[in-house]
């Protein structure tokens, strides 16, 4: 049974809230899912799976408040040299909770990351996911797994370089020509919002190149508990902050 506090103090974040000062996109690095299970004495796999039980949660609330898109960092290309062990079962879960958000048909699922660094496995089932949720109408859900900023970039520009090339264009052609708008068109989310929002658990106060290009006009909140024990509070509390700091200067 909830608390009658928490309820009611739930509440009232919610009348606090300007649907007009939701953000479009929110990033979120969801972060201390292995720290989550060391404070209770579990293995790493324990608190990924409490990690992933959490996701469509925080969907439901995005939709609730308005939000349009979400991107959600659930691996790093820097998590890839973790030890097999642990890799290999918390790929097993990412592959779950995307057939489980893919069935669910509420979401339109989008990939995003270095596919080819995955293993063909994860990959063909975030392809797959991403296949059977096109034309879902409600919140676009990016699935960022083995995802790095510089990584994209890099992709983004080699993808621009192979489209030009085969368009017929020099490589003194497209030096000339290069816009922000061009590397912009390549990458993983090319078409959507930039974030306004990028909220990251666990009380660590670093970006760790996430969403580098798409992030250079976001605000950021930085939450202090671990993403298995993230509540709608947490979240409101953060659109609540995102809101102020538009109040206050006028973005």
């Amino acid at each position: 049974m909830r608390n009658p506090l928490y309820t009611a103090y739930e509440r009232r974040l919610v009348g606090q809230l300007d649907p007009a000062s939701v953000p479009r996109h929110v990033g979120m690095i969801v972060d201390g899912n292995r720290r989550f299970a060391k404070a209770r004495g579990a293995n790493a796999d324990d608190g990924h799976r409490a990690g992933a039980a959490n996701v469509g949660s925080f969907l439901e609330w995005c939709e609730e408040a308005g939000v349009e898109v979400v991107t959600l960092w659930l691996l790093s290309t820097d998590n890839l040299t973790r030890p097999p062990e642990e890799l290999d079962q918390l790929l097993r879960i990412i592959e779950g909770l995307v057939a489980d958000l893919a069935s669910a048909g509420r979401w339109q699922l989008h990939a995003a990351g270095a596919l080819d660094m995955l293993p063909v496995q994860t990959a063909a089932a975030l392809r797959r996911a991403e296949e059977e949720t096109v034309g879902v109408e409600g919140l676009i859900v990016n699935v960022a797994v083995g995802y790095g900023g510089r990584q994209e970039i890099a992709d983004a520009v080699r993808s621009l370089l192979r489209t030009r090339a085969a368009e017929g264009a020099s490589l003194e052609d497209v030096a000339r020509e290069l816009t922000v708008e061009d590397i912009s068109g390549h990458l993983y989310t090319k078409g959507q919002p930039d974030p306004d929002l990028v909220i990251r658990t666990s009380g660590e106060q670093r970006l760790s190149g996430f969403l580098l290009w798409q992030s250079a006009h976001s605000e950021y909140y930085f939450c202090e508990v671990y993403w298995p024990e993230f509540r709608r509070v947490d979240f409101l509390r953060a659109l609540r902050a995102y809101a102020d700091r538009h109040r206050r200067f006028g973005a």
